[in-house]
């Protein structure tokens, strides 16, 4: 089980020159006014377009949903003159298991300055002022209904004063309890040119975040005198975007000579222009069954010699041509779906003799017939 950290800084060793951070891939715009078929990989500013929610400002999208539900928002402001039937394939960032974009949380929903009659709440405390890890016992009391991966950023008196970092302290809610989380330090805003209002901008890249932050990790002892190969850490920090200040939690994770970023991974999602606008491509999948088999073998698409073989092994083999193989599935799609949706992209897989299997066969159902898109 990975370990997760939750850490006091000490304190931030001179800041030397960042690592080159790697250039980001950029969209091409279709500019033709024709049917497209584009391929296009997100990059921070695309996420700028969306009207409003967590990836605005977190860059990421938490699953393949919430992709559907804003991408169309970036293809309908950047992508306006490819026609109808246009499709799009857009690679994006994911968040992680080990994290989603709740954190990415308002400053000042989030802030609060503990009162003296705060302290008491803790049972059988009588001290006005905490340890970190009272403060996390002392959470539960004061927000009983956490939501997963609350942030709060709290500012109280803390004890003994001189182990632990200045205030404000992050708590984040994570896998059902409050937990100490890493704070970036005024020092440490001041070490990236930040110092001026101790905050980061759409100005700092998500590479230039992780690589500054790593950094930071990697020159503060009380990290790597324990750290090991594939620990977390959570970063909180704060951000300013679109004339609003946010408190952020980045995870980072140790590959046993820096930390990274574990959550930044690849999605793909589909889309589709449908009446002058983009919108999540549908997609039902379906896989030709043995009864299906049975019709094709006695069915008139595709060879005499092609269908013999695939009435004896049950799979098909590399004699069926491409037209072939679209009549022979549409002579199966007649007859198992019924009430096929228009516009609605099928995904029909087959047995296969080859390795590795190819991938499934694309049909639309045109509101009159099936119409292949391969």
């Amino acid at each position: 089980m990975k370990k997760i950290y939750y850490l006091l800084f000490i304190g931030v060793l001179g800041f030397t020159a960042c690592q080159k951070e790697p250039a980001l891939q950029t969209s091409t715009h279709a500019v033709t006014g024709l049917k497209e078929n584009l391929t296009i990989t997100l990059n921070t500013s695309d996420y700028g377009k969306i009207s409003s929610g967590y990836p605005k400002t977190s860059f990421s999208f938490d699953d393949l949903a919430d992709a559907n539900t804003y991408i169309p928002q970036i293809l309908n402001s950047e992508y306006i003159t490819p026609t109808d039937g246009s499709t799009a394939s857009v690679t994006y960032t994911t968040s992680s298991l080990y994290f989603k974009s709740a954190a990415d949380s308002l400053y000042s929903d989030i802030y609060y300055s503990l009162t003296a009659s705060d302290y008491l709440l803790l049972p059988g405390n009588t001290y006005k002022d905490f340890s970190l890890a009272q403060a996390a016992e002392w959470l539960p009391y004061k927000y009983t209904s956490p939501k997963s991966n609350q942030l709060a950023l709290l500012n109280f008196t803390v004890y003994p004063s001189t182990q632990s970092p200045p205030p404000p302290y992050s708590f984040l809610y994570f896998s059902g309890s409050w937990r100490y989380i890493y704070t970036i330090q005024p020092a440490q805003y001041t070490a990236a040119g930040v110092g001026k209002y101790d905050q980061f901008t759409t100005t700092n890249t998500e590479a230039s975040l992780v690589s500054t932050f790593n950094f930071f990790l990697k020159n503060d002892i009380t990290i790597m005198d324990t750290v090991k190969k594939n620990d977390l850490i959570f970063v909180s920090f704060n951000y300013y975007a679109s004339s609003t200040a946010y408190q952020r939690v980045k995870p980072l994770q140790f590959d046993g000579n820096n930390f990274v970023a574990p959550y930044e991974s690849p999605g793909v999602a589909t889309f589709v222009k449908v009446n002058g606008a983009w919108k999540a491509e549908p997609v039902i999948t379906y896989t030709l069954t043995s009864a299906d088999i049975t019709l094709i073998g006695a069915g008139t698409a595709g060879s005499a010699a092609a269908k013999a073989n695939l009435n004896q092994y049950l799979d098909f083999d590399s004699s069926w041509a491409t037209a072939d193989m679209d009549a022979a599935v549409i002579e199966c799609l007649l007859v198992d779906i019924k009430a096929p949706q228009t516009n609605t992209l099928y995904k029909i897989s087959f047995p296969n003799y080859s390795s590795p299997a190819p991938d499934p066969l694309a049909f639309i159902w045109s509101g009159t017939a099936w119409v292949p898109q391969q």
